[in-house]
Formats: structure tokens, sequence, C-alpha cells
């Protein structure tokens, strides 16, 4: 018998694209904050999808600290929701 779905099912990035992943940090916190979360050139010079995508490829640690940020984004909009704080949906701050 395979375990593997019941393995998956509490994984936050199981079927989660390195590209969805990157935008729905960007949606939530906007470049700006995301270059201070995570201090990488992607994120603070001309940043786009694309390129921060065609670095963290290439990059491990900085991968894994893009999918360590989003598990916490996760947590937090969970957390705001269980809490009924009004600011559930974070605005982004980008202008």
């Amino acid at each position: 018998m395979n375990d593997t779905p019941k393995k998956q099912a509490n994984n936050p990035l199981h079927g989660m694209t390195l590209e969805m992943v990157v935008t729905a940090l960007v949606e939530y916190y906007g470049w700006s904050e995301l270059g201070m979360l995570i201090k990488i050139n992607c994120f603070n010079k001309d940043p786009s999808v694309k390129s921060s995508l065609k670095f963290l490829r290439k990059t491990p640690w900085a991968r894994e600290k893009v999918e360590n940020l989003y598990i916490a984004m996760l947590d937090e909009k969970a957390r705001d929701n269980k809490t009924g704080w009004p600011y559930s949906n974070k605005p982004n701050r980008e202008t």
C-alpha cells in the first residue's frame, strides 16, 4: 500500500510550484517587504517573478528561505482567520 498521499496531505508545499509560492509571497508582502525579510538581490534590485525563479532554482539555500517564509505566511493567515482579526488579508504595501 502506498502511503505517499497521506504523507503529503500535511505538506503545505505539496502541489505548489515555485512560481506559485513566489507569486503568493509577492501578493501578500509586496516586493519591498519581501526583500527586507529575505535579503537577496532578486527581491531588491529590479525584482520580477521571472528573475527570482531563475535565481531560486539555482540556489538551494535561498529557495529554502522562500519556502519557509511561505509556510510562515500560511500560518499567519490561518492564525488571523481563527482570531477574526480584521486585517487577515494583509494589503500589498507596494505603491
